[in-house]
């Protein structure tokens, strides 16, 4: 496994020369991960009813669980990231696996709902370092002038785990118990920690800055906006997807046996989203995020009609699922501007989108709460797109200053 730089490789992400066949392993096992993370962050949706009955709570309450791993991510992702930055990226994503396998066991055996709540908090730490150290392993084994795919290719899991992983797990705590869906995640990260413990190399390390130096390099204003794009822009999808299985039972009036086959068409979006995600940014680079954030605004004003029939919520649900094209996009833009803070920000942009998947919960269920009816997550939803839109144009115009003075006055 010998190991040699890549001279155009991105600042802070040193190129590793693996063979073809080493590197689709180690993207593999990568995707691995990310499957056992998308499948574990999306159970919840999938399992609202076994869960409201098993534990004796309402359906927000089921969401503030959801509430409590997003949490768990927007804390963890920057800590773990500093706290790692010594680490090798093969040993920090080994220990950070492991931790994710942990967290989920003790989710399948918490007795209580108020165990459930500080479990997905726990398991929710590690998510948004391992992939943003996913990412950076992925473009260091790939020619740099496919970032925007490579970045595609490390968060395959995620969205496989959406298509496949949450309607299993949907079936199997329709069939049994919604805890042997988590017991099944521990395994499966544990299956991730082995494929990459033989195949990612050991000396994968990124030239290191000192903390404070990473700090301040990511504290710029290109940074910021990048993530709160993220953190605001995406609440939308999660606001309809949190609560789709009680939308498709008390609204589209299928019954439960079809929730798999709703969340499925989150999945299948996701899917087509992350690839078309990839190939925008490639194309497009920061321009493709309102093509996205518009697209997603049409898709949720347009969720209270389709909500009303089954096969125009399927196509609803395919639709507003696409939205994930966000992520790709946003993450190859932070890898750009971050600078010296290139892991620092990679793991933050899980925690931006995570903390999306905190705010669109609480936005759906206040509005179910208040009384709007449970077709109102996706106005509701539409909302933060706007805001996403907005704050697009704001980063836009900031990038068109910077460069308009440069040509101005360039440095000496």
């Amino acid at each position: 496994m010998s190991v040699s730089p890549i001279p155009d490789a991105p600042v802070g992400a040193p190129a590793l020369a693996v063979g073809p066949r080493q590197r689709a392993l180690i993207l593999t096992g990568l995707s691995l991960g990310g499957f056992a993370i998308g499948t574990s962050e999306f159970a919840s949706m999938g399992l609202m009813p076994n869960m409201v009955a098993e534990l004796g709570v309402s359906e927000p309450q089921v969401g503030h669980l959801i509430s409590a791993y997003a949490l768990g991510v927007v804390v963890g992702a920057p800590l773990l990231a500093i706290l790692g930055g010594r680490l090798s990226r093969k040993a920090l994503l080994l220990s950070l696996m492991a931790f994710y396998a942990a967290g989920n066991l003790a989710t399948a055996l918490g007795p209580d709902y108020l165990s459930l709540m500080l479990f997905r908090f726990i398991a929710g730490l590690p998510h948004g370092a391992y992939f943003g150290v996913a990412a950076l392993t992925a473009v260091a084994i790939t020619p740099p002038e496919a970032r925007g795919r490579a970045v595609s290719l490390s968060m395959l899991g995620l969205t496989l785990a959406i298509l496949l992983g949450t309607p299993l797990a949907t079936w199997m705590g329709q069939l049994a118990s919604w805890r042997w869906t988590y017991a099944a995640v521990s395994l499966v990260a544990l299956a991730t920690v082995t494929l990459l413990a033989i195949y990612l190399p050991a000396n994968g390390k990124a030239p290191r800055t000192r903390v404070l130096d990473e700090l301040r390099a990511f504290n710029r204003l290109p940074v910021w906006q990048g993530l709160l794009i993220g953190a605001i822009g995406f609440a939308g999808m999660f606001s309809v997807f949190s609560y789709l299985a009680p939308t498709m039972v008390q609204v589209t009036g299928v019954a439960p046996a079809w929730i798999p086959v709703g969340v499925a068409g989150f999945g299948l979006g996701g899917l087509i989203g992350n690839m078309v995600g990839g190939w925008l940014f490639d194309r497009l680079r920061f321009r493709a995020v309102p093509v996205v954030l518009g697209w997603a605004l049409v898709m949720l004003l347009l969720f209270p009609l389709a909500a009303q029939a089954p096969w125009s919520l399927l196509l609803a649900t395919v639709c507003i699922g696409a939205m994930g094209a966000l992520g790709p996009i946003l993450q190859s833009h932070l890898m750009d501007v971050a600078g010296e803070a290139q892991t620092l920000a990679a793991a933050s942009h899980h925690a931006a989108f995570n903390a999306a998947n905190a705010l669109g919960p609480l936005l759906g269920g206040m509005a179910i709460s208040a009384g709007f009816g449970w077709t109102s997550t996706g106005p509701v939803g539409a909302i933060p797109a706007v805001a996403g839109i907005g704050l697009y144009l704001w980063a836009a115009r900031t990038r068109a200053r910077r460069l308009q003075a440069e040509a101005c006055c360039p440095a000496a």
